[in-house]
């Protein structure tokens, strides 16, 4: 017989372990989470320790263990093995999304800590949808052989959406224009279908980054968001969100120059390449894009591992800061290769292209970054991370790219109204994706009562790895309305390519084929339609340019745009030529602390036929897509006798408007406005006395507007009156477009 031997006091010694109450896990492995050793001497102190170990192993619901002489006895319940995993009483989140936040699995051993995580898990996919009094039970079901079933019993509670978003410290804009920046919007009455009403934590921290960019585009280099305080309402059913900002100085470019540390490098004919200058508000966009020119341009004269160090200087008593470009030598780093991992789809050459470097060449950190921004650009992914690593030495690095593709295509069935074509149904195709090859396919078909379209187009971005754009469209239309005076046909294919000819412009060339047909036409019709007719259906090869020039998204002034357009179309049919030419200038600017928006449209178009006549189907109609306040063919030149509308070998217009707010919460989506347009058709190509307005006859026509922006879909409602219109104009005193996908 062995005896215990007790050295000191709550000391023992035991010669055997007896492990009771296990059925899964083996003795070995309770022995090895308790640390005890046979034959080893211990304390009380130990062998709580020791029964703490065991219980910290999560899988054991008790453990007990009990000195009995020389032997020690651990006595263990076995937490159960989870037979399967439930949610109950959800139905704005299905079970999938939530499983997949649950760590407990099935055939694994039950935590009572890792359910509670779960049920954390649970309530914050809650509170990300904006149900933060969402509340979850975990229950167990006792099952046979120590199994139980898992359930997560959900209470979803109420929406809990943004009720208010308030600013303190903002003096130079208005609390409606600072929401207007942020991704978080305030509830209102589309909240139904409204998803960023509700509050998420990550959102607002985004807000808070799109508010900084907001001021500091604008000049205020002392922008700061002091603290961004959030309160549940008494009831909890609602979040008033407070940003505490502090706006400080908006400071203007002072003098603006290029120095050079390096020998070869003229800092004046560095200077040459800048855009930004001495009285310009100052926006780290300026710089940024200054010190892009200059790296360009080093690139260009072979000058490599070149840096461009802006040095900013600040002057408070003037309110400007002075800028020194400085071109020193950076270290001499090159690219060691492009690893692109998470394209299931698209192919490793999409991403690629929109690099401008290569293996082997020089490591330039501005350019990695700008590829990262074209990358997500794309539209292709939902999320894209582009690193650099440190490569197989210390002088070549390696650029990873990681990314998480998105859908990138759709099929809607939807309808379209406006106010010249009425209801039409479509069904269309698009794809921005087409085969993970970053091509552009749209194809669509849509009917109404006056017409019916069949378009489809492709657009290959990237052609052999170049910003160079192949496209190839195809259209068919053929209008037939008992009302109208004539019916058409038209068929079109057109190839074309669309390359950059500066830094925000563009060239498109083309060739074309246009069949054109007129038939049909009412006994009642005109006389000089009539006499079109006869000549029966007419194709034309066309080729044409066209010249675009757009800086609205890449512009350096935040607040203003301009779009330009111009081209030519040379066409040559059987028995005649023609060359058409068309313009088209837009600018856009915010005014008032951007509260009010300023637009102004003018475009242009000329007809010229050198051999043959032009007819109804060539001509320039304009209604109130171009011309607001008159019915399509509203106005220009008409028979004298039938009033028909013919149309016009030359058309111009002017379009000034206004967009303001109208003192309404801004989440409903609606602003008002005021506009006035100004214009004419006018020359049928021959003259004669039966033909009234075939000279410039000038329209004018003043009006009010309703801007409605919905998640189905933009909304305006135009209130006309025509100024100046003459007799046998077809004026419309209101008009409403809809489009609407479902």
């Amino acid at each position: 017989m062995v005896f215990p031997t007790q050295v000191v006091a709550q000391s023992f010694t035991f010669s055997t372990v007896s492990i009771e109450g296990n059925q899964r896990i083996e003795d070995g492995t309770i022995l090895t989470y308790a640390g005890l050793t046979r034959g080893e001497t211990v304390s009380a102190a130990e062998l709580n320790d020791a029964g703490q170990r065991i219980r910290e192993s999560g899988l054991f619901e008790s453990v007990e263990i009990i000195p009995n002489g020389t032997t020690l006895r651990i006595v263990v319940v076995e937490f159960p093995t989870i037979n399967r995993i439930n949610i109950e009483g959800n139905s704005r989140l299905r079970d999938e999304e939530l499983l997949q936040a649950v760590q407990s699995q099935p055939r694994r051993v039950y935590s009572p800590a890792q359910a509670e995580r779960d049920v954390e898990a649970i309530t914050q996919a809650y509170a990300q949808q904006g149900r933060v009094n969402a509340t979850v039970t975990p229950r167990i079901i006792a099952r046979s052989d120590n199994r139980v079933d898992l359930v997560f019993e959900v209470f979803e509670g109420g929406l809990t959406e943004v009720e208010r978003i308030s600013f303190v410290g903002n003096r130079t804009y208005s609390d409606r224009r600072l929401r207007g920046v942020l991704n978080t919007k305030q509830a209102g009455v589309l909240r139904a279908v409204v998803g960023r009403d509700t509050y998420v934590a990550d959102r607002v921290q985004f807000d808070q980054q799109l508010l900084t960019d907001f001021y500091q585009s604008r000049g205020y280099v002392d922008f700061q968001i002091q603290n961004v305080d959030v309160s549940l309402t008494r009831e909890r059913d609602a979040y008033l969100v407070t940003f505490n900002i502090q706006e400080g100085q908006q400071f203007r470019m002072g003098d603006v120059y290029v120095s050079s540390e390096l020998t070869e490098a003229d800092p004046d004919e560095f200077e040459r390449a800048l855009r930004s200058s001495s009285g310009d508000v100052y926006s780290p966009t300026r710089v940024d894009n200054d010190i892009a020119r200059i790296e360009r341009l080093a690139i260009q004269k072979g000058l490599n591992f070149v840096r461009v160090e802006p040095r900013i200087t600040r002057n408070d008593r003037d309110l400007t800061l002075d800028v020194e470009y400085v071109l020193t030598r950076g270290d001499r780093i090159f690219i060691e290769r492009i690893d692109i991992e998470g394209n299931n789809t698209t192919l490793d050459r999409v991403v690629r292209n929109q690099f401008d470097v290569v293996e082997g060449d020089p490591f330039n950190p501005r350019q990695i970054r700008q590829s990262a921004d074209r990358i997500r650009r794309l539209g292709y992914f939902g999320d894209a991370n582009v690193d650099a690593r440190e490569g197989s030495s210390p002088n070549h690095v390696v650029i990873d790219v990681d990314v998480v593709e998105k859908p990138t295509g759709s099929l809607t069935f939807g309808a379209n109204y406006n106010s010249d074509a009425g209801v039409s149904l479509i069904a269309s195709f698009k794809e921005q994706n087409f085969l993970g090859r970053g091509q552009r396919v749209n194809a669509q078909l849509s009917t109404a009562e006056t017409n019916r379209v069949l378009s489809f187009s492709f657009v290959e971005p990237q052609l052999v790895g170049r910003d160079t754009s192949l496209g190839f469209s195809f259209g068919y239309r053929r209008t037939d309305n008992e009302n109208s005076l004539y019916d058409t046909e038209t068929f079109s294919i057109r190839p074309s390519l669309t390359f950059p000819v500066g830094e925000l412009s563009r060239l498109q060339v083309f060739y074309g084929f246009e069949y054109l047909s007129l038939f049909d036409v009412d006994a009642d019709a005109s006389p000089i339609i009539h006499a079109e007719e006869a000549f029966g259906g007419i194709g034309y090869h066309q080729l044409g340019y066209q010249f675009s020039y757009d800086n609205r998204r890449s512009g350096l002034n935040p607040e203003a745009g301009v779009l330009l357009r111009f081209g030519q179309e040379f066409g040559v049919g059987e028995d005649s030529q023609y060359i058409k030419t068309t313009a088209f200038a837009a600018a856009e600017t915010r005014v008032f602390h951007d509260d009010v928006t300023l637009r102004a449209i003018v475009e242009g178009g000329l007809l010229h036929f050198s051999e043959g006549d032009s007819r109804v189907t060539d001509r320039f109609f304009l209604g109130s897509a171009k011309m607001r306040g008159f019915s399509a063919g509203g106005i220009g030149p008409r028979d004298v006798n039938t009033g028909d509308a013919l149309g016009g070998n030359a058309f111009a217009v002017a379009r000034l408007e206004a967009e303001f707010p109208l003192g309404l919460p801004e989440e409903y989506g609606i602003t008002g406005g005021a506009f006035y347009d100004y214009g004419s058709v006018w020359d049928v190509g021959v003259d004669s006395a039966d033909i009234l307005y075939n000279d410039f006859t000038p329209r004018s026509v003043v009006g009010l507007s309703l801007f409605w922006t919905t998640p189905i879909g933009p909304l305006r409602f135009n209130f006309t009156e025509a100024l100046d219109a003459q007799e046998q104009d077809e004026t419309r005193a209101f008009d409403v477009t809809v489009s609407t996908s479902f």
